[in-house]
């Protein structure tokens, strides 16, 4: 009996050091700080069990590897109900953490509505057989090639879309991911809290060069931006 409420106490310690644990690392956007938090905190439940079944596991194969037949097991009652009442804590964890995350909008942003009250920056991601073309629609709907520049700590939203075929747009370190469909816009938000330079690439195969449909993020300060902004306005303008 001591040892069934210590493995409990011992697990719902661990569920709980999981629920307060933060990474202390920063993160380049709102995206990709979610989506690690919520693998840290996973982390923090799956190595104490991954080493207890790896325990149980090792003690089992010692203490009976000179058996000769296999031996029949006998109820035990508090061993089930204890690992049933495990399992739903686990699980009842990863639900609840996972759909923290899933219902923020900087992870899954629901429908193609823009709240400009935030003065967020709108760009259009359209993949095409075997590259992309990235629009400011907000400024001119101009044109930027493969190349997408963004400020620092201001919303950004991404109209992803596709000229042909299935294309994916992933930018791993700002954890964003969305597949491009025909026909159809999805729009995803973040906002980006480290300038740099972040490599985005297409994740859907979509033909014999595929290799190629890489792009890039730039993040840079407000200032910066601006400048940006105003000097692809002229060139445009110019045209």
């Amino acid at each position: 009996m001591r040892k069934t409420r210590f493995a409990l106490a011992s697990l719902l310690a661990t569920v709980a050091m999981a629920l307060v644990a933060t990474p202390v690392a920063a993160q380049a956007s709102a995206t990709s700080e979610l989506i690690n938090q919520l693998n840290g905190k996973l982390l923090y439940v799956a190595i104490p069990i991954t080493v207890l079944v790896e325990a149980i596991l090792i003690y089992t194969v010692i203490k009976y590897r000179n058996s000769e037949r296999a031996l029949p097991t006998k109820e035990n009652r508090r061993l089930e109900i204890t690992w049933t009442i495990a399992t739903a804590i686990v699980l009842l964890f990863v639900g609840v953490a996972s759909y923290g995350v899933l219902a923020d909008e900087n992870v899954t942003h629901q429908g193609n509505d823009i709240d400009m009250s935030d003065d967020p920056v709108v760009v259009t991601a359209e993949a095409y057989q075997w590259g992309w073309n990235m629009y400011y629609p907000e400024e001119g709907n101009f044109t930027t090639g493969n190349k997408i520049v963004v400020p620092k700590d201001r919303p950004v939203y991404f109209q992803v879309t596709s000229q042909d075929v299935i294309h994916g747009f992933h930018v791993p370190k700002l954890g964003l991911k969305q597949d491009a469909m025909p026909g159809a816009t999805d729009t995803i938000k973040t906002v980006a809290y480290e300038e740099g330079t972040y490599q985005g690439y297409c994740t859907e195969y979509c033909g014999v060069a595929h290799s190629q449909m890489y792009f890039t993020v730039e993040v840079v300060s407000q200032d910066e931006y601006q400048d940006w902004l105003d000097e692809q306005k002229q060139q445009n303008s110019g045209q």
